[in-house]
Order: C-alpha cells, then structure tokens, then sequence
C-alpha cells in the first residue's frame, strides 16, 4: 500500500509542477493586474501541528492542487481578521461578494448546510474555514480545495465539471467587455482552474476515488457524443482550451485522441437509422481544431497496418467507419424494404428519397471532417491522401469476376469514398477548364500512392507498361493531380463497381425466380413424397435469397438514382474527357485548339494509361443515359461524342474489344428516344455538331468492318450486337443529307474500304435471315413435341431448354435481321451506284434471291410460327423491305444481269409469287407493283439473253475461266506471288474476307496484282471468233434457207 501512496504522490507531484506552469496568461486575455491580485488574495488555509511546526490540514493534504496556492506558507500564519470598514472604503467588498456569488453559482457550491438544495456542500473547505475563524466565503484562495472535494462527492467529476466550465465560458463570453481587471482575473482563474481539474478527472482518477484507468475515457467519449449544447456535452470552447495545452501537458493529446478512437469504435455498430448522428457531430466539432485533427491523423488507428485486408477499413481505421455509414448497410437494407415483393412502387420510391436525403446529410458531414483534416496541416494532408490510396489499393478485387464479400470493402463504404473525392474535385473543375493544365501525367511517373502496377493498360502489355513506369519523372505531384487519379480510381472500383453489381443482382434475381418456378410447378409431386421437408426447405431458401436480392437492388437502386451524385460524377467525367482528349491531341491543347482527325500515332505515354482511365467514362455515361438522360445538357455531351469518335476512328489506340465497343454502346443509348427529345440525348448533337457530321459514319462503318474479328471466344455473337447498336445510330443521323453525302464519298474514294463494309452488311443479312428461318423450325417442331403428355420428366425439361434457347436465338436474329435490311434499304435507295460496282453488284443480287427464295418459296412453309410477334417478325413487312431493295436497284442493267446470272437461288416463279402476296396482303399497290413486274420481266429478259450468249461461246477454254467461279473472266489480273490469273472481281471480293492469295495464302493487297493483258487480249480474239462463227452460221443458214425457197418456187 505504500508503493501504491508513493506511485499516486509522484503522478500528483508530475502533474502539480505542471499546473504551476500553466497558471499564466493567454495572449487574448491582457495582463493581469499584479497589485490588485497581490493585495486580494486573502489568507491561506493552515493551522499550527503539534509541537509548533507549519503543516497543511489533513484536506488540503488530500487536495495536490491547494500546493500550488500555499507552495511557501509562513511559519507562523496570522489569524484572519478581516477589517471589513476599510473593504467598503476601498470598495474591495463588492468584489468579495461578486467573487463569491459568482464561485458558488459557477460551480454549484454552498458553505452551509442549509443552503442551495441544488448546490454542493463543501463540509470540508467550510470545516477549515470555521477552524481559521474566517468567514464563509468562497474566493480563488480555496477554490480548488473545493472543487476538489465538491468532485470527489459527485457520481462522476467529469460530468460535474463540465456544466462548470459551460457556465464560466458563458460567463467569461458576456461580462469581459464590462468589467474591472480584477474580475476578469478571477474568471480567467475560475476557467483555468475548472479546465484543470476536468483533465485531472480523465488523467488521474484515482484522485477522486476513482481507480479503473480505462473508465476516464469511455466516460470522456460518452460526453463527447452528447450535444454540444448540452450541459455535460462538450463544446468547441472546452476543446479549444484543450488543445491549446497540447504544448503543456503531453497527456492530454493521447487521452483525447483515445476518446476519439473509442468514439469511432461505437460508430463501427452503427447505421444510418441508429443514431448515428452525435458521433459525426462530435467529429465534425473535433476537426475544427487544427491541432486536434493534426493529432487525429497521428493515431495508430488511422491508417491500417501493413498486411491488414480491406475488409477491416471500416472498423480498424479512425474514420472508416464514418464512411461506412450509407442507405447499403445490411440493417437500413433490411429496415426500408424488407419484404420487397409486398411493397408498391410508390412505398419504395418514398422510402428511397427519405435515404437519398440522409445520405446526402452524411456525405456534406464526410466532406467537411475530411476538408478540415486536409487544410489542418501538411502532415495530415498527406495523411489524409495515404488513407485515401490505401482504401482504394486494398480494394482492387472488387471488380473481380467473381467478388467475395468478406474480403473487399462495403459498397456503401466506397460510394461515399466517390463521392468524396468528387467534392473534393469540384473546387477545380471550373467550366472553361483553366485549371486543367495542373493535372501533371508525370504524377503515375512518381511512384504515386496509387498503386496501378497490376492494372491491364490501355493499349500496352505488362513487360512494356513495367519499363515505361521504372524510369522516375522529377518533381512533386500537386494536390489537384493527387485527388484527381485517386478520384479516378474511386469511380473504377467505387461506383463502375456498385452499378455493376446492379446489373449482377437483376440477372440473379431472375435466374433464381425461374428456378422457384420450376419448383413450384413440381409442388404437389414432393408435398406427397418422403422429400417434402427437403423440397420445401429448398423454397424458403431460394425465396430468402430473392428476397435478400431484391432488397439489396432497390437500395443500390435509391442510391444510382441520386441525380446529385450522378450528376456530381458526371461534371468530374466531362473533365476527365477533355484531359484525355488534351493527351490525343497534339500539342496537347484541347480544347483551346480543336481536334484532328486521324489521331496522330499513339504515345507510349497514353499506352501505358491504366485501362479503367477510359472504362470509368463509358460506364458512367452507359448508367446515366440509360437510367438517368434527364441529367444531361448538350454541354456536357460535346466532348463525350468526340472522344468516342475520335477512338473508333482510331481504334488502334485501345487493346480491349468491349472497351471500344462501350464507345458505340454510348452513341447507341444517347440516341434512344426520350419523353421530351425524339432522337434522345445525343441525337440532336450527332446531327449538328460539326465534328461529327465529318467523322462519325467513317468511324462507325471502320468498327462495323472490324469487329468481324475481336479476338474473343464471344466474337461471332459480339459482331452481331455491336452493329445492331451501329445501325441504330446510322438510323438516327440518315435523315440529315449531310451524313447521305459523306457515305457517298466514301463509295467513291475509299473505294475498298466501303467495299468490305457492304460485303460484310450482306454477308449479316444472308446469315442471320438464315439463322432466324431455323430457329422458328426448330421452334415449330419442338413446340409440337412437348404437347406429348407421355414426354418423361428428364426429356421434357430438355427439349424446354432448347426451345428457350431457340425462341432466344430467333429473338435476337430477327431483330438483327429487320435491321439489317432496313440499312440496306436506305443504303441502296441513296447510293445505287456504289451498290452495283462489279466488286459488289453480284454477291448483292445472290444475297438478294436467296432471301427471296426464303420468303415465299418452297421453304416459305417453315416461317409458320405461334406469336411472331414475340420475336419481332413480321413476314410482310419483311419481304415488302427486301422488294424495296430490288426496287432502289431496277435501273441498273448490271443488277438486272447480275440478278439473272444467280444460277442458285433465281427463280421466275418467285417473282410472279411475290407479286401475288404484295397484292394479296396489302403490302403494295397496283401502282407500286407495276415497277416490280417490269423488273421480273426485265430479268426474264436478260436471262434468255445470258443463256443464247452462253450458247453462242459454246465450249469455254479452261484458262480463259476465272479458277474460283468458272466464269470467263472479264478483267483477268495476275496474283504476283502465285502467278495465276483471276478476275478483279473475284480477288477483290475475296479479298475482303481473307487478304493473302487463294492459291498459296501469301499476303495479298489488291493494289499488288497486275492487268493480264495478254488474257485480255485472248478472251477477247476468242470471243470475236466465235462471234464470228456465230454470225457466218446464221448467214450460212440463211442463205441455205434462201436457197430451198428458190428450189421450191
């Protein structure tokens, strides 16, 4: 026990030496008068021991701090005799009574029994006085005798303390102005001596009685989540007075930060509909003191240790939890739309914006701590910045595949992490982006906080990416180019992460409602069989996980549809847009200088850029003109349609095949039709900004031509999509003759370039018709199957699985199908011309009568479908747009040849069938039909012809025949590496498909082969002789014939 005395008088004795240091005037304060202090300050407490010796009473023994008062008593204390006549003369007496009233009023306290009931009565301190014979007044010379023991007697001294220091702060606040310096002493005192003992209450507790040592600071946190207003809350005043002591007493900042690490804690336990409120008020209040925000950041618990998961950031980091605080939590989830199938739209829309509006509060109270946090001091700036780069380098796994969870930070953790750095980034993204030039790219050459080592790069392999970033660029990175990738980062695996998952969840869902349909459809099966609790065990876990789903979806749902925050990270994706058009650009000054097409060839600089720099813009832009096209203005769309022209026409520049498809995904869902804009958001702009009615057709029809080949397992069905979505924009901007004029040039100056696109659009229409035609087949007769009741159980579920995927199968090719057709249509009616050139007119024909034959030939039979409708097919419609087609064409002679020379699919009998059915059906009128008829007969024509030509040549020799069609050749060329002899036509039209030599598959262009003259020259000699013969045959046999009517006359 006595160790334990001696160890309690050391920390006594620490602390005193400590006090007596602080007992000193602040700057705001003024001088205090010395004279009027020295000449008030009354007698000390003391009496004479045993044996004549000066010793301090028993309580102010007790009492550490009355050493500080009575640090030199005199040896023998004069007995108190106060001269009360000279007091009212020199008018000290007012100031006793003021100093009293004000010292018992502050501190609640009372010297007598029968006092205040709601005052304290100091025994002790009025016992000594009694002894001293002095009178029962309450001045600075015993205060803390008594306020030492008026603490000792409350449950808590912190909780008594406080509504001290709130009353003397008030005090101190109104009467400064108006008083005598004396006075102000004794406040600036009170105050002095009031902060003190609150600190010696959490510090040393044991010297009110108090022994668990943790207890202080769960106490200290418990106040500081009251309201600051309240009379044991704790205010900005009281922490400014603590901070300001930092310098003083090098406790003080640990036990206050531990309160703080203790408060965020609690929060860790929290939700957005429990109470969450008094702990980011009590944060907010902290920050505000630079010094305490400094200490903060300073905390173990700020930053996680090295090798701790990201699954921890939200409750072993100081203000994780304060991020986590959102609508996702599973709590809230489960609060607002628990039971999701009972409630109606309108529940959940309402329950929705009630937590858009809180989140939105949480998010202005994020800002805020993290703003005052990031001016408080350079240190914890770059503090600040290490947690912003931990919390996004420990979370890359969120756009894993497959997310585990348990393993990655929350959604709601990373959306208010966005949208953070958003507001963060808004002070600079001004519109006329002056300050844009500050974004330094040499930042990712500074072994930046963000770590994109591992990151896939846009157009560049990991052994070239690795080479570029070892060689360090100088300087520092400015805090503008540390938010802004940091920013970008947030947005990859933030809110790209988020919507994505919403996309997952409405695919999920369905899959399982599918799977709880076939259970159910088996209900009366199982409730009869010995699996009944198995099977029904099974419904409530999958109705629990539809559910769970739905409940979650309508929550990240409210949360995307917050056109605040949508809105916010659409400003900062403009921005990024023009910083990446700058990096396109030379001399990298867009948008001061405009932008020229082709790009110039691609830096290693912007080949080396993480590929996400451009994924974050397309998916952002993809959700909002979707979801949300009411939040764009046609100043924001500008530069978003000219980088996705500006990278489709140069393609190249980006590795990634989905990647430069979301680039026509975004074109495709800006043009959708919206309630208040016919063209939808982009369309308008497409049709009128210049930019685009210069480059946009070329750069669609160069990626319709390459995505024929994207290196994909997925290739063959990707095409398909991705030109469905290229016709849809054409569709859009066809009506402005612009746009009709720039397809023309391209027939006639990129002549090969527009070749293979129209070889192409027909090869998509002959296959996917086709394709559509068999799955309405295999529809028809697996339709017909399952009305067998005798069907097994094993082989019915098979052949329900096929017909989905069949009904799905014709779906999709029929709308490809419709579109195609269409395009071909428009195509043709404007450009008949480019359409008949020799390196296209035949395949055209051939495409032509094979749809034809489809549609109302023998094979017509299997067209027959239930509901058509249900896969968009309308067989009128149809054949009326092939007619049509034929029709743009009905002028051109080598059409009409063309059409006749299909040994295939040509067939009289289908033009005489057609005619019947457009008449029959509606589809034309008799005015309409009569051009079609003259085209039939037209092509009967030209057919007979073709035939007595054949007849006229008679035996062709083999090598005046092309090699690939049997044809003779009418402008034969050499191959220059195999050296044989083809039609330009042919090799042409070969070579869109596969560009090397049909004979030894060397590399071939078509500017490489050279005119056979020679050939020429012997096709035409062997036509002109058996021209020849034919004419002398015909006169021989007229003569001859001559001859027989003379005989006979």
């Amino acid at each position: 026990m006595a160790d334990i005395a001696l160890d309690a008088d050391k920390i006594r004795n620490k602390r005193l030496a400590k006090l007596q240091g602080q007992h000193s005037t602040t700057p705001d304060e003024g001088p205090l008068d010395a004279s009027s202090a020295s000449k008030d300050s009354g007698s000390s407490l003391s009496h004479k021991a045993p044996g004549g010796s000066s010793q301090p009473s028993a309580s102010a023994v007790s009492n550490p701090f009355s050493r500080v008062v009575a640090a030199n008593p005199p040896a023998t204390p004069p007995k108190i005799n106060i001269q009360r006549s000279h007091l009212k003369e020199s008018g000290v007496e007012d100031d006793r009574s003021w100093e009293h009233k004000t010292l018992a009023t502050v501190f609640r306290l009372s010297l007598t029994r029968d006092g205040n009931a709601s005052y304290t009565f100091v025994e002790g301190v009025a016992s000594e006085l009694q002894t001293a014979e002095s009178e029962l007044i309450l001045e600075l010379d015993i205060l803390d005798q008594a306020i030492s023991e008026a603490a000792s007697l409350a449950n808590s001294p912190l909780a008594y303390l406080l509504p001290c220091w709130k009353r003397v702060v008030k005090l101190h606040r109104t009467l400064r102005g108006s008083m005598s310096d004396r006075r102000l002493f004794v406040l600036r005192e009170v105050k002095r001596l009031c902060m003190s003992y609150c600190i010696f209450a959490l510090t040393i507790p044991e010297m009110f009685g108090r022994q668990a040592p943790e207890l202080p600071l769960t106490e200290l946190a418990n106040h500081l989540i009251l309201d600051p207003d309240h009379d044991s809350g704790i205010d900005s005043d009281f922490l400014a007075e603590m901070t300001s002591r930092f310098s003083e007493d090098d406790s003080i900042k640990p036990m206050l930060v531990a309160a703080y690490e203790d408060l965020c804690s609690r929060l860790t336990k929290k939700s957005m509909d429990d109470g969450y409120e008094p702990y980011v008020v009590a944060l907010r209040l902290a920050v505000r003191h630079p010094s305490l925000a400094v200490a903060l950041t300073e905390s173990d618990k700020f930053l996680l240790l090295k090798g701790t998961g990201a699954e921890r950031l939200e409750t072993e980091t100081l203000i994780g939890p304060l991020f986590s605080l959102s609508p996702l939590q599973t709590d809230t989830v489960q609060t607002y739309f628990s039971s999701p199938k009972t409630k109606d739209a309108g529940s959940v829309a309402n329950s929705q914006n009630a937590l858009r509006m809180t989140l939105r509060t949480v998010q202005t109270d994020i800002l805020d701590i993290i703003n005052h946090i990031l001016r408080a001091s350079k240190n914890a700036k770059e503090r600040m910045l290490d947690w912003f780069a931990a919390a996004l380098n420990l979370n890359h796994k969120r756009q894993a595949i497959q997310v585990d969870p348990a393993v990655v930070s929350s959604d709601g953790f990373m959306l208010n992490l966005t949208v953070c750095l958003d507001q963060l980034c808004e002070p600079f993204m001004d519109a006329t982006f002056s300050k844009i030039d500050r974004i330094d790219i040499d930042y990712l050459l500074r072994k930046p906080r963000l770590d994109i080592a591992e990151e896939t790069k846009l157009n560049a392999d990991q052994e070239t990416s690795s080479k570029f970033y070892a060689v360090e660029a100088e300087g520092a990175s400015n805090f503008i180019s540390e938010v802004f990738f940091l920013n970008l980062a947030a947005h990859f695996y933030g809110l790209e992460s988020i919507s994505s998952k919403f996309d997952t969840l409405e695919k999920d869902v369905k899959s399982l409602e599918q799977q709880l349909a076939k259970l159910e459809e088996q209900r009366e099966k199982w409730l009869h069989s010995p699996q009944k609790t198995m099977f029904l065990n099974a419904v409530k876990k999958i109705t629990d996980h539809i559910d769970k789903g739905l409940s979650y979806k309508m929550a990240i749902q409210g949360v995307l549809a917050d056109e605040q925050i949508q809105g916010r990270s659409m400003q900062f994706m403009r921005y990024v847009i023009v910083w990446l058009l700058r990096l396109l650009s030379p001399g990298h000054d867009f948008p001061t200088k405009p932008l020229a097409l082709p790009l110039a060839p691609q830096s290693e600089t912007v080949a080396c850029l993480p590929e996400y720099f451009l994924d974050v813009v397309t998916s952002n832009f993809k959700y909002i003109t979707r979801y949300l096209p009411q939040i764009v203005t046609s100043t924001q769309s500008d530069e978003l349609v000219m980088l996705c022209i500006a990278l489709l026409r140069s393609s190249e520049y980006i590795k990634n095949p989905y990647l430069k498809s979301s680039l026509v995904t975004i074109l495709f869902t800006g043009t959708w039709p919206q309630y208040n804009r016919a063209k939808g958001i982009l369309g308008d702009l497409l049709n009128s900004l210049p930019f685009a009615t210069e480059h946009l057709l070329h750069a669609l029809m160069k990626f319709y031509i390459e995505v024929e080949t994207t290196g994909t397992h997925t290739q063959f069905f990707d095409k398909f999509n991705i030109r469905y979505e290229i016709f849809q924009v054409i569709k859009c901007v066809w009506s402005n003759p612009v746009y009709r004029g720039r397809l023309q040039t391209e027939s006639k100056v990129n002549v090969d370039f527009f070749v293979r696109f129209v070889n192409l659009l027909l090869n998509d229409v002959t296959f996917v018709l086709d394709e559509s035609l068999s799955s309405f087949t295999k529809i028809t007769q697996l339709t017909e199957e399952l009305k067998d009741e005798t069907l097994e159980l094993q082989s019915k579920t098979q052949k329900e699985e096929l017909l989905a995927q069949a009904q799905a199968q014709a779906k999709s090719y029929m709308q490809l199908t419709n579109e195609t057709v269409a395009m071909l249509k428009l195509f043709t009616k404007a450009l008949a011309d480019a359409f008949t050139m020799p390196e296209i007119v035949q395949r055209l024909a051939d495409m032509l009568d094979y749809n034809l034959d489809a549609m109302v030939g023998p094979k017509s039979i299997n067209l027959k479908v239930e509901n058509p409708q249900k896969y968009h097919f309308n067989p009128r419609a149809l054949l009326g747009e092939i007619v049509d087609v034929y029709l743009n064409l009905r002028n051109k002679k080598n059409f009409i040849q063309a059409v006749a020379r299909d040994g295939r699919s040509y067939k009289p009998a289908n033009f005489e069938k057609a005619t019947v059915i457009l008449a029959k059906k509606g589809i034309m009128s008799s005015d309409e039909l009569r051009p079609w008829k003259e085209l039939g007969d037209k092509v009967k024509l030209a057919k007979a012809e073709d035939e007595q030509d054949e007849e006229d040549l008679g035996e062709i020799p083999d090598d005046l025949l092309d090699p690939l069609m049997y044809t003779i050749m009418e402008d034969p060329v050499i191959l220059p590496s195999s050296r044989i002899t083809v039609d330009r036509s042919t090799i042409r039209s070969h070579l869109l498909s596969d560009p090397s030599d049909p004979f030894n598959r060397v590399p071939l262009k078509i500017e490489e082969v050279k005119d056979d003259e020679d050939m020429v020259a012997r096709i035409a000699a062997f036509k002109a002789e058996k021209k020849a013969a034919k004419v002398a045959a015909r006169e021989e046999a007229s003569a001859t014939e001559g001859g027989m009517d003379i005989r006979a006359g």
